[in-house]
C-alpha cells in the first residue's frame, strides 16, 4: 500500500472490494458508464460519457464534466466548471462515490513498477506539428450570470462536441484547460500540405459555429464567442501512452507562441490569429494575402516583436469557400 499512496489514484469502493484506477501513463482519463472509456463505471445513473480527468504540467489533476445527465460532485457540491482535485476528495458521478487520492511523492521519483503499464515507453522526438489554441470568450462573466447546473451542462456539452470536432479533423485534445482545449496535428517531415491546413482551419470554422449553436439552446446572458490561435513549426514530442494507446504531446516554443497568439486575438479585435510559419505554409490557398492581414504583436514572454496574421471568422469562412 506504500507504493499506492504515492501514485495518483482513484479509489471505488464495490460489492467485490476495493478497485483502484492508478492515474499514470496518460496526461487525460475518460470516465463514464461506456465501455470505451478509460475506468468504465457500470452505474445505471452515469452518462455514457459522464467526465474527464486531466493531468496538467504541474502535477495537478482538472475533473471535467461532460454535461452530465445526473452530474458529478466533488464533496457534495456540484462541479460546474473544471476544478482542481486535492488528494482525499470525494468525488460523486452519477450514485457512485469514487476517492481521489493525489501524488505525494517528490518529482524526483519514479512510478511504482506495479502501477506501470510494460508496454508503456516515453520517446521523445522533433515534429513538425501545427497547435491549435481555442478559447472562449468571456469565461469568468459567464461564470457569474448562468445557473450552476446549465453552466455545467453547456461547458461539458462545448468540451464533448470540441472534442468530436478534432477528432474528425485528425487530431485530439491534448489539453482541457478550463475555458479553452488544445490541440495538435502531426505534419510529414519537412511539409505541411494544403489539405492539412484547409483541416485546420476547416476545424477552427467547425468549433466557431458550434460555440453560436449552443448559444441557441442554452439561455446565456450573452452570444458564446471563442479566439483562435495557430502556430506551426518544431516541437518535442513524447509519447507516454501504450500499446494501441498512444498518449501524444508535444513542448516547445511552437506550443508557447500558440497560446500568445491566442491571447493575441483580444488586442488585435480579431478571431484568428496565425503563427508565420502557418501562413507560409497557407500561401497556396486561394485570396490566402487578401483576407489574412498582417500584424506585428508583442507577445508575452518574447523580447522581440513577432509577425502574425488575423482573420475575422466571416472571412475564414469566406477562404474555405473560396478553396472548396
Amino acid at each position: 500500500m506504500d507504493n499506492l499512496a504515492k501514485t495518483p489514484h482513484l479509489l471505488l469502493d464495490t460489492a467485490k472490494g476495493k478497485r483502484h484506477f492508478p492515474l499514470v501513463g496518460k496526461s487525460y482519463w475518460t470516465i463514464g458508464r461506456g465501455i470505451d472509456n478509460d475506468f468504465a463505471i457500470g452505474d445505471h445513473c452515469i452518462s455514457r460519457n459522464h467526465a474527464i480527468l486531466q493531468s496538467t504540467e504541474t502535477g495537478e489533476f482538472l475533473l471535467i464534466d461532460l454535461g452530465s445527465r445526473n452530474g458529478t460532485f466533488v464533496n457534495e457540491r456540484r462541479v460546474s466548471i473544471p476544478v482542481t482535485l486535492k488528494s482525499g476528495d470525494k468525488v460523486t458521478f452519477g450514485k457512485t462515490d469514487v476517492g481521489f487520492y493525489g501524488p505525494t511523492r517528490h518529482h524526483n521519483d519514479i512510478t511504482p513498477p506495479e502501477f506501470a503499464d510494460h508496454d508503456t515507453m516515453v520517446l521523445h522526438e522533433r515534429r513538425l506539428t501545427s497547435v491549435i489554441v481555442v478559447d472562449m470568450r468571456n469565461f469568468t462573466a459567464l461564470t457569474r450570470q448562468l445557473d450552476e447546473e446549465i453552466l455545467s451542462s453547456l461547458i461539458g456539452n462545448w468540451f464533448r462536441q470540441a472534442g468530436e470536432i478534432i477528432r474528425n479533423a485528425g487530431s485530439w485534445v491534448d489539453k482541457y484547460i478550463g475555458d479553452a482545449v488544445m490541440a495538435i496535428w502531426f505534419h510529414g517531415e519537412n511539409e505541411v500540405t494544403k489539405a492539412d491546413v484547409m483541416k485546420i482551419f476547416q476545424a477552427v470554422r467547425d468549433l466557431n459555429q458550434m460555440t453560436k449553436q449552443l448559444s441557441q439552446e442554452y439561455p446565456v446572458p450573452f452570444e458564446l464567442k471563442i479566439g483562435a490561435g495557430i502556430n506551426t513549426g518544431y516541437s518535442m514530442v513524447g509519447n507516454t501512452g501504450s500499446g494501441d494507446h498512444p498518449d501524444y504531446t508535444a513542448i516547445g516554443d511552437t506550443v508557447n507562441a500558440a497560446f500568445r497568439l491566442e491571447s493575441a486575438t483580444k488586442e488585435l479585435g480579431l478571431d484568428v490569429a496565425i503563427g508565420e510559419e502557418t501562413y507560409l505554409y497557407s500561401v497556396e490557398l486561394k485570396d490566402i494575402d487578401t483576407l489574412f492581414s498582417q500584424y506585428t504583436v508583442n507577445l508575452k514572454g518574447y523580447e522581440q516583436p513577432t509577425v502574425t496574421y488575423g482573420i475575422t471568422f466571416q472571412g475564414l469562412e469566406k477562404l474555405l469557400i473560396n478553396n472548396e
